[in-house]
């Protein structure tokens, strides 16, 4: 089995194993450029602890609601129900909402129902209702009947008042039956019998059918009556057999039974209230006692069934010392997933488990928590809590009141938020997913990159592996602009993406060729690619640097890069040659903050993107957003383009991989929405952050509304960028109920008198009401509700998972 990170701590400059063996999964992590400032005395930061640590609860604990109380917080965080939910819904104890009761029916109306029945009835069983009788007289034969329209005494007196007094009978039911829809009876037992109308209606249907039974028993009902007269005589002669005539009459009363019970059995769902008892009886003779339920999880029964008690015992006994953390578990959990299908992987991980506890499978920075949490996490889910859907007519009636959450399964479609300043995107948007990203990331489950402005507050630098400060000469780290790529047609078009990719007249394909054109051969020659003053010099035509290159190339025989020189030579400064403005762009990069800084050659180690497909690292950059503006527009918009590409070429996908831009001003451009579109296939994602949607060209606002699976917009923007949001969320069928109010003209003398006094009296003219309700298609949100409605603190949200789910836009009230 591998390492799966079990290497101990490492210092900020890179990572080495305990027994100071060299290589490894954490050894390719970049060294500084330069040599590290000097630290204060003391421990190495982010030490592992000694085994068996201590561990506190994680900073900022869940809050157990609906947790049994016994047992240690962590065990309770783990026996915690979470039942599964629709997208964005905080599942940690979740419990759904009751179905919305409809209003209270009338009992007016039901009262006037039965009165109706009541005298259907007695009309009927009276023979008082007119031409009742007529289908009746049709379908009997006509020698029943007198010239008077009255039974014939004389012929079959008894089948013919039995069958004339069942279908009154029958008519009177049907008459019930018609007045019970008319007042929708069905309607008022199911609303007054609420949760328990199941039960309820079970014990209505058996009542029912006894009082049936026992109508037609006494011989109110002549069913019974012609059943026995419709048999022959001869099989209930007395002087035939007896037990033919016994099975004769109990097999007519088991068939007259049955023809009475079987509606009632039918209406009260009597077959599944019996399967039902019939699992419960089974499901209580195998249940577990409660508190043994309870502690199932605490007691990891995932490791007991594959055959690895040991395991599974230091593990409980881990928490129930409180030596674990929610992370540990989150860790150990997903070293599990991983090793249980591979039984070389199984072994390895049993004996790990046993050797270290909860030290097994550690993050290679030894962290085992962060040192600050500003929301609530659930890494069971890998949930982070942004807020709370608002009890407002806008959500979805069950939606309302639930947390609203943000996990992979959301972020691998990714996420555009659009707000002005102060809306609060950074504070509770941005550092919460940098927060649960981090914490996925010490349980190896994700690799995540953080790009801020300096000072953004994405997190304290504990809370990285690696912080890159551009421009700041006391960073440990460098930036590499070619993306830690040898192949030189890759980095020509990430750099081509990143110097020019905003420029509307330009194709950075014909960038990108002009860059591979320099970049192939000075690798060639050089082994590496050219520094930032080196690149200026080679895309403005430096004659000086170009004879040096071609006689080096001379020299070494390379023909075909020779051949590549020369061609980017003949385009020198042609019209159109996109040389020029790519040495425009460098420049803003090759300035005296910068110098040093994106050093290439064998001494220099930047850090690379491509560290986000090998480890499960937390990255932040920090760029010198308000001194060098243009310079950080450019290193945004490239390492955006990197992480496209290095995302879709990345071979192991089992780990989320995560970019998130505090400020994407400036970012967009044809080439990264097309990126962006074919994150989700590789477990990859983005969140982005605008002030506007206008920071955007205007021609890739549809494209990036497209691309983006998720949606948020903040209080305080304005109708075009509503107008963008509106239009992406499409519309929906909604009821609209219309109230006119028509003028009343009487035509009678008196009836006119009277509304004129009313007039004076009221001021108002008399009117009538004219209603009139009808399914509409309207936007879901507004551009005007989105730019005036929203409260301060509020965002629109809608969510997309990676399966295709989608969730409506949501009222959310952030932080709640």
């Amino acid at each position: 089995m591998d390492n799966e990170g079990t290497y101990g701590a490492r210092g900020t400059r890179g990572a080495q194993p305990p027994d100071g063996r060299s290589g490894g999964p954490w050894s390719s992590v970049p060294h500084p450029a330069g040599p590290p400032p000097a630290r204060p005395p003391g421990p190495p930061p982010m030490a592992p602890p000694a085994f068996p640590p201590t561990v506190p609860p994680p900073s900022g604990p869940p809050h157990l609601v609906g947790a049994p109380r016994g047992g240690t917080p962590i065990a309770r965080w783990l026996d915690t129900p979470r039942p599964a939910a629709g997208p964005g819904v905080w599942r940690y104890a979740y419990v759904p909402r009751p179905a919305e009761k409809p209003p209270r029916p009338s009992l007016l109306g039901r009262l006037l129902t039965l009165v109706l029945a009541l005298l259907l009835v007695a009309y009927s069983s009276g023979y008082r209702i007119p031409y009742l009788s007529l289908p009746f007289r049709y379908l009997t034969p006509r020698d029943w009947w007198t010239y008077g329209n009255e039974l014939r005494p004389g012929v079959a007196p008894d089948i013919a008042y039995a069958w004339q007094a069942l279908y009154f009978q029958a008519m009177a039911l049907l008459l019930v039956l018609w007045a019970a829809k008319l007042g929708n009876w069905a309607g008022f037992f199911r609303h007054y019998a609420g949760a328990n109308f199941a039960r309820v209606r079970l014990m209505a249907t058996g009542l029912g059918a006894f009082i049936a039974l026992w109508v037609v028993w006494n011989g109110s009902v002549p069913l019974l009556e012609i059943v026995f007269l419709a048999i022959p005589r001869s099989l209930l002669r007395a002087d035939g057999s007896a037990f033919t005539v016994t099975l004769v009459a109990y097999g007519a009363y088991a068939m007259v039974a049955a023809v009475v019970v079987w509606p009632f059995a039918r209406i009260g769902r009597w077959h599944a209230a019996v399967t039902e008892f019939r699992q419960r009886r089974a499901g209580a003779q195998t249940r577990l006692p409660a508190a043994l339920a309870r502690e199932d999880s605490a007691r990891w029964p995932e490791l007991r069934a594959a055959g690895l008690p040991e395991a599974a015992d230091v593990l409980t006994g881990a928490v129930q010392a409180e030596r674990m953390n929610d992370v540990d578990c989150a860790r150990l959990g997903q070293a599990w997933e991983r090793a249980r299908f591979s039984p070389d992987r199984l072994a390895a991980f049993a004996a790990e488990t046993v050797r270290k506890g909860p030290d097994a499978f550690l993050h290679p920075s030894g962290s085992r928590d962060l040192p600050l949490r500003s929301a609530r996490h659930d890494l069971l889910t890998d949930q982070v809590r942004i807020g709370v859907c608002v009890d407002n007519d806008r959500n979805a009636y069950a939606r309302r009141g639930t947390g609203v959450a943000l996990e992979p399964a959301v972020l691998g479609t990714s996420l555009l938020a659009v707000g002005p300043s102060g809306a609060g995107k950074t504070a509770r948007l941005v550092r919460p997913v940098v927060e649960t990203l981090a914490l996925q990331a010490l349980a190896g489950k994700a690799a995540v990159l953080a790009v801020g402005a300096a000072g953004a507050s994405l997190g304290p630098d504990e809370a990285f592996d690696i912080v890159v400060k551009v421009g700041d000469p006391a960073s440990l780290h460098d930036f590499d602009l070619y993306g830690g790529t040898t192949d030189p047609d890759e980095a020509a078009a990430t750099l081509a993406e990143g110097l020019v990719g905003d420029v509307p007249d330009l194709d950075s394909r014909r960038a990108a060729l002009a860059l591979g054109q320099l970049l192939g051969p000075y690798r060639t020659v050089h082994g590496h690619f050219p520094s930032v003053p080196e690149l200026r010099e080679l895309l403005a035509g430096s004659e000086s640097a170009l004879a040096q290159l071609r006689q080096a190339l001379e020299e070494g025989g390379h023909h075909a890069m020779l051949r590549e020189l020369d061609a980017r030579v003949r385009h020198t400064g042609s019209s159109g040659d996109p040389a020029t403005v790519l040495a425009e762009r460098i420049g803003l990069l090759d300035r005296p903050a910068f110098a040093g800084f994106f050093a290439t050659g064998a001494d220099a180690r930047p850090f690379t993107l491509r560290s986000l497909e090998q480890h499960p690292v937390r990255v932040r950059i920090d760029l010198p957003e308000r001194v060098h503006a243009g310079a950080s527009r450019v290193l945004t918009r490239l390492i955006l383009a990197q992480f496209n590409s290095i995302a879709a070429a990345r071979t192991e996908r089992s780990r989320f991989a995560c970019l998130v831009l505090d400020d994407a001003t400036g970012t967009i451009t044809p080439g990264t929405v097309r990126g962006l579109r074919h994150l989700r296939s590789v477990n990859a994602g983005a969140v982005l952050a605008l002030r506007t949607v206008d920071d955007v060209p205007e021609g890739l606002h549809s494209a990036l509304l497209g691309a983006m699976g998720c949606g948020m917009i903040f209080s305080g923007v304005t109708t075009w960028d509503g107008k963008r949001f509106s239009e992406a969320w499409g519309k929906e069928w909604v009821t609209v109920r219309e109230v006119a109010k028509h003028t009343v003209f009487a035509d009678q003398p008196v009836t006119r008198a009277l509304h004129t006094l009313r007039k004076l009296a009221t001021g108002n003219a008399v009117t009538t009401d004219a209603v009139t309700v009808r399914q509409v298609e309207r936007e879901r949100w507004s551009a005007s509700q989105l730019a005036y409605e929203l409260p301060a603190g509020h965002a629109v949200l809608s969510l997309t998972t990676v399966d295709g789910e989608h969730a409506p836009p949501l009222l959310v009230q952030l932080g709640g």
